[in-house]
């Protein structure tokens, strides 16, 4: 692609309001940060069989209060796993459940706090095979936890193919002990096979993996138990990622004070295609709903009667080429850019990207001002040097831009860190569970979007709301963030069969259930 324009000098390189999304109310523990919280709270004066006690009793529970009195399995893993299950196995024994244990390897090799839990168990220790799951109505999977990270093999591959197939036909249901066995916890990759479950009980906080498809598929009702883990944990260990969610980034949501006006919300401007024109309106009027004071459609003259059938409020203005685009950039009042839908894979595409990057203001490129950059994301990287960039695409557009991340290999989560390190910005890697990645390696995973939003549209709707809630001074990652959760909620109040076109009219409702209805407007 054509790379003409030059950087342009431009004060609002000078960065974005401090107000970054917060970790603390909706971290989600890595395997390994789990076992630090476990060592906090050990060090702190709890003993480790202490909370290994309180996870199997949660499991325990958890059985005793979804079902009747039927035959149990327990399958059990050679580490902390696999004494949760020893636990949870005992308990049930003793309140009169028929229970059977297998375990996975020799009950002579478990060690420390997994080696107590099995000296408590009264009954025989099965060594574990396909065979162990005749008659079982209940399984509860201890056999391998969140930290996982190579496939299943063995004996152990058989035995969870087999309960997969039973769990399938309806005639065993599964209790997983932290995370379904073959899932990894950390990325939502599946090693080799993992069993469905009805129910999974984690400890503490959930795990990325409880979000991330596809072994969200496989989590069903997740309980998070409370054993006791020091409350100070997650900011003593650093969390990084998080749920999405309005405590992550709803003190950060712009404000109408009493004397507020349209100027002082910020000015957004949407480049404009000519022919494909629905995907601009559509985040267009996103912007605007979500409360940009001004929105400018930029587009060529024969276009701009398309663009003037959906909103008398937006301002549309006749721009034919890069050197016209980049003078209605140079008014420092516009606040923030988007570039890319319908805007065509093009040289001019590029440009126009381009130009809006060197402003050093707030940008968001989606669809083909991604696709532009296809293998070239240093390019990329360095015109938005000094800008607030989000980019927004899916799969297909992530793959052409970072060809040589090996997303099914590293899962969603870290592919999308790697790629905002990358560029120096956010990256909302899209799909049922939408990740918004920081390049200083902050991340949260979006659970709250209903599955009718994939339809053609409500990407530009996205991008719209980011745009918009940008333009009103939100940082590129809480911005990214609150619009994926708005959008998602949007989405819920539409309701199934809706359009595209639905998304916007329910901005104004989402708006208000975060904000409580303590906003105060101003004037025109």
């Amino acid at each position: 692609m054509a790379r003409t324009m030059l950087p342009m000098s431009n004060q609002h390189k000078a960065g974005r309001p401090s107000n970054t999304a917060d970790m603390s109310t909706a971290g989600l523990f890595t395997a390994a940060q789990m076992g630090q919280a476990d060592l906090l709270t050990i060090e702190a004066g709890t003993l480790g069989i202490v909370l290994m006690e309180r996870a199997g009793l949660a499991v325990a529970n958890a059985v005793r209060r979804r079902y009747s009195r039927r035959p149990v399995l327990v399958v059990c893993g050679p580490g902390n796993n696999g004494g949760d299950g020893f636990v949870a196995a005992r308990i049930l024994k003793d309140s009169g459940w028929p229970v059977r244990l297998c375990l996975l390897g020799e009950s002579g090799k478990l060690k420390g706090d997994a080696a107590l839990a099995a000296d408590t168990w009264p009954g025989e220790v099965e060594p574990i095979s396909v065979e162990s799951l005749i008659g079982a109505e209940v399984l509860i999977d201890a056999l391998f936890g969140a930290g996982i990270s190579r496939d299943l093999d063995g004996v152990a591959l058989a035995f969870v193919k087999r309960a997969s197939e039973l769990v399938e036909a309806n005639d065993l249901f599964s209790i997983a002990v932290d995370v379904p066995s073959g899932v990894d916890g950390d990325t939502g990759l599946i090693r080799g096979w993992a069993v469905p479950a009805r129910k999974t009980v984690t400890f503490h906080r959930p795990k990325p993996g409880h979000l991330l498809y596809p072994a969200r598929g496989l989590i069903g009702e997740l309980l998070v138990a409370d054993i006791g883990i020091s409350p100070d944990a997650a900011s003593r260990i650093g969390v990084r990622q998080g749920e999405n969610h309005p405590a992550a980034w709803k003190h950060a949501l712009p404000r109408i004070g009493p004397e507020g006006h349209k100027y002082s919300r910020g000015h957004a401007v949407v480049a404009g295609g000519a022919e494909m024109t629905g995907a601009a309106r559509l985040a267009a009027e996103a912007g605007r709903r979500i409360g940009a004071g001004l929105l400018t459609v930029a587009a060529p003259a024969r276009a701009l009667p398309a663009y003037a059938l959906d909103g008398a409020g937006t301002i549309l203005v006749a721009v034919e080429d890069v050197t016209e685009f980049q003078s209605l950039l140079s008014d420092e009042r516009k606040t923030a850019v988007l570039v890319g839908p319908g805007h065509g894979v093009s040289d001019r595409t590029r440009a126009y990207a381009e130009v809006a990057l060197a402003t050093g203001r707030a940008v968001v490129l989606d669809a083909d001002s991604l696709t532009v950059f296809a293998g070239e994301v240093e390019d990329l990287a360095r015109w938005a040097a000094g800008s607030d960039l989000v980019i927004t695409p899916h799969m297909g557009e992530f793959h052409r831009l970072f060809p040589d991340v090996d997303v099914a290999s590293i899962g969603r989560l870290a592919a999308a860190r790697i790629a905002a390190a990358r560029i120096g910005g956010t990256v909302v890697l899209k799909g049922p569970d939408s990740i918004v990645a920081a390049a200083d390696g902050r991340a949260l995973i979006n659970a709250s979007a209903p599955p009718w939003l994939a339809t053609g549209g409500t990407g530009d709707v996205l991008a719209g709301v980011i745009l918009g809630l940008m333009a009103q001074g939100m940082n590129g990652f809480s911005a990214a963030a609150a619009g994926v959760w708005l959008h998602g909620r949007a989405g819920a109040l539409a309701g199934d069969g809706l359009l595209a076109e639905d998304l916007a009219r329910h901005l104004n409702s989402t708006l208000a259930e975060v904000r409580g209805h303590d906003h105060v407007g101003g004037s025109g």
